[in-house]
């Protein structure tokens, strides 16, 4: 991740993120931080449903957050869950945020008992030819 991004405290925002999650079928509490470009960072959790398919990922809810708060620029994220297993973003939330992201954000993983051994990658290495209907002009 570039020099200017704090991982500690986006990977800190990404655990706090997991405890108001509502998971009550899998128990897998998720958190997600992006940082945007202004430098906020918006935060979501993962928010299940009994109809398991209608289920939001943290990664969207967090990306969610900062297109309705006016963002379109982000600089990185960070997912943390409860889990013994990093938790990847799913094919879903690695499309959505395709549609906002630039393949080169810097993506930080990691299991919330071991934020320092965060896994490194970027949206380019999880989602690579992104489906698109156009040249992205924003």
């Amino acid at each position: 991740m570039p020099e200017q991004i704090d991982e500690r405290a986006l990977l800190g925002a990404a655990a706090a993120a997991a405890a108001e999650a509502y998971a009550p079928y899998s128990g897998l509490r998720v958190g997600a931080a992006l940082l945007a470009e202004d430098g906020r960072v918006f935060r979501g959790c993962n928010v299940e449903n009994a109809s398991y398919g209608l289920t939001v990922c943290a990664e969207r809810t967090a990306l969610l957050a900062a297109v309705a708060g006016g963002s379109r620029a982000f600089r990185g994220l960070a997912v943390a869950a409860s889990g013994a297993t990093p938790p990847y973003p799913c094919g879903a939330c690695r499309q959505v945020l395709a549609e906002f992201c630039d393949p080169a954000l810097p993506i930080l993983i990691a299991c919330i008992g071991r934020l320092d051994r965060a896994v490194r990658t970027d949206l380019g290495t999880l989602l690579p030819r992104a489906f698109a209907l156009r040249e992205k002009t924003e």
